[in-house]
């Protein structure tokens, strides 16, 4: 492919024309302790702190990056493109503290990135010259340090680890497709093929321990929180509770595994960083235990409510209760006797009427009684990261409810619904579709969930119908594909293409469609994944997602409301210009590699979608 320079000059760095400035960035606790400080960094002169923070705190490279590097050389591949690792001969020559530390200019991650997408794109034979792939190491470089363009997290986390720094460990059980044999290969590396896919679709069949099963998904899982990625499921196969297993014994039901895959992700922090971990759960609406996974969030929150209010009672009632104990003038034991201590007696009837335990009032009194004046006692708030939160289940993930059209006619008539058992199909339980639909509706407006996922408006638009139904999305749902599938995705902001005089540089515009479509397909053929069936169907589909930010940004800037059909009219047109200038890229690619290997059997479906 012929790369274009728009942005840059040949020689002359990307960052010629971009003013840096020094920044520090630190988290504080509200007692004013430091959590987090990195002084002395460079980010571009055009980043707000926010942008500066965020670069620091969740996407520089915190440990492991050398302080000295040298080159390896590769036969077929351009000098400037050498990959790094650590030259252990000057390393040795620094004080041992000053040999691996922390990335610290906004260069770097700019560079590991670009160059990373450039030399697995030079390999991949993505470039018809050397100046091609300079000038789209260069552009992207520019792009990234103005902020014209954001790849997804997962990027910023790995890409570029193994390519720049050498950093690199032990494989975690990953896969990929050779993108040169075609062959299905077992990563023996965690760097050298990075994970930057963000969304994932993963499928669970029912079955407790087995590959693909139950305990196996949470393991897949783990392996993409770890890295930063997100992850959704249709969990609809799993039997109901008291289902028959083939043992003889029954089911614990689907929401006692759910419950068990809250937890894990609950536990870990996506990319190593303090962002929560991303899951979709999905469950089709005549499941056997629909009802019980419609409540689930509901039911917890309640549970907080009386944690928080419980725990304030209990604490105010036990120090009311101390204090009788403790400012009684009464002789001996007399204090701790309610029957000859009224202001105890008073305390310890109030108590009751507030449903005080009984233990806890006596082991209050059992503690005066040995001389306490005070009684720890911790009471809870609703804050979402807070231990009332973290004790209930239900806080990670995103719940949607499958429904297909048959349902929503019945919702319409008012006609029955059948939960059906998953290995028979028998019906299990017939209510009223309206009573299901107003317990979805109560639900999402008491705890915001679950979601709506409309299935079979989904599969009306899916391109590759003829490898089977849509049966999921990741935990955003901008991603609707077959399980076992991955998407990685960028974000144009649309504000920088904005001119002085309020028009649109569209030739831009599309220079960065173009450029980043071809970014995404790079990141498909250098990447690897937590399955087997995931890096196999990846290579086979190559899903990637383009979109843009900052639409609000770019009307409100020119005095265009948000809301009216001149601002809607320009969001067309700029999503239009983007879809068509990603098709062509996309066709550009393969008529000069080839189309996707599913692509002749699902060609009328694409066509069928685009028209």
């Amino acid at each position: 492919m012929r790369i274009e320079r728009r942005f840059t000059k040949p020689e002359q760095s990307a960052y010629a024309e971009i003013e840096f400035r020094k920044a520090l960035s630190e988290i504080k606790n509200p007692d004013g302790s430091v959590v987090f400080r990195l002084d002395n960094i460079d980010v571009p002169a055009q980043f707000s702190q926010v942008a500066a923070d965020i670069l620091a705190q969740k996407y520089f490279r915190k440990a492991g990056v050398p302080a000295r590097l040298k080159k390896v050389e590769e036969n077929d591949v351009p000098s400037f493109l050498w990959r790094s690792i650590a030259d252990e001969a000057e390393l040795a020559k620094l004080p041992e503290a000053e040999r691996y530390g922390s990335e610290t200019d906004a260069r770097q991650v700019f560079d590991r990135l670009s160059g990373t997408w450039t030399y697995w794109g030079w390999k991949g034979g993505y470039f018809k010259s050397e100046e091609d792939a300079r000038a789209f190491r260069d552009e992207l470089a520019y792009m990234l340090a103005t902020q014209r363009v954001a790849p997804n997290s997962p990027q910023w986390f790995n890409t570029g680890l193994h390519w720049a720094y050498g950093i690199d460990g032990p494989s975690q059980g990953h896969f990929y497709v050779d993108p040169f044999t075609g062959k299905l290969t077992k990563s023996k590396s965690a760097y050298e093929h990075p994970q930057p896919h963000a969304c994932f679709i993963q499928s669970v069949q029912d079955d407790l321990v087995n590959e693909g099963g139950i305990m196996d998904l949470w393991v897949r899982e783990a392996r993409l929180f770890k890295y930063g990625s997100g992850t959704g499921s249709n969990f609809s196969m799993l039997r109901g509770e008291g289902e028959k297993l083939s043992g003889g014994g029954r089911s614990s039901g689907l929401m006692s595994f759910l419950k068990i895959g809250d937890r894990a992700a609950g536990a870990i922090k996506s990319g190593g960083t303090t962002r929560r971990a991303a899951k979709m759960v999905i469950v089709d609406a005549d499941h056997p235990d629909i009802e019980q996974f419609i409540d689930w969030k509901v039911n917890e929150e309640q549970k907080v409510a009386s944690l928080v209010t419980g725990s304030k009672i209990v604490k105010k009632h036990l120090e009311a209760i101390m204090k009788a104990c403790v400012n009684c003038e009464g002789n001996g034991d007399d204090c701790f006797d309610p029957a000859l201590n009224t202001a105890l007696k008073r305390e310890i009837k109030a108590a009751k009427k507030d449903a005080v335990p009984e233990n806890y009032i006596y082991r209050v009194i059992q503690f005066a009684k040995q001389g306490y004046t005070s009684m720890a006692f911790n009471t809870y708030d609703t804050d979402w990261d807070s231990d009332a939160y973290l004790t209930v289940s239900g806080q990670n993930s995103n719940n949607s409810v499958s429904l297909k059209d048959n349902f929503l006619r019945a919702v319409e008539a008012d006609g029955d619904w059948q939960l059906t058992a998953r290995k028979d199909g028998k019906v299990l339980k017939t209510l009223k579709a309206r009573d299901l639909w107003e317990k979805i509706g109560y639900a999402a407006w008491a705890s915001a969930d679950p979601g709506l996922h409309f299935n079979t408006t989904m599969n009306d638009w899916h391109t590759c119908a003829s490898a089977g139904a849509i049966r999921a999305s990741n935990p955003c749902s901008e991603y609707m594909f077959l399980d076992d599938t991955a998407c990685n995705l960028a974000s144009i902001n649309l504000l920088p293409y904005r001119r002085e005089d309020g028009t649109i540089d569209i030739a831009a515009y599309e220079h960065t469609v173009r450029l980043w479509t071809v970014v995404l397909e790079i990141s498909v053929m250098m990447a690897q994944f937590p399955s087997k069936e995931i890096a196999k169907l990846s290579y086979d589909y190559r899903t990637l997602g383009l979109g843009y930010a900052n639409i609000g940004g770019l009307l409100m800037t020119s005095g265009i409301p948000y809301d009216s059909d001149e601002g809607r009219a320009i969001c067309a047109a700029l999503t239009a210009i983007m879809t068509g200038v990603a098709y062509s890229t996309s066709a550009e690619m393969a008529s000069e590699l080839g189309a996707f290997p599913d692509y002749d059997r699902n060609a009328q479906n694409m066509l069928r979608v685009m028209r």
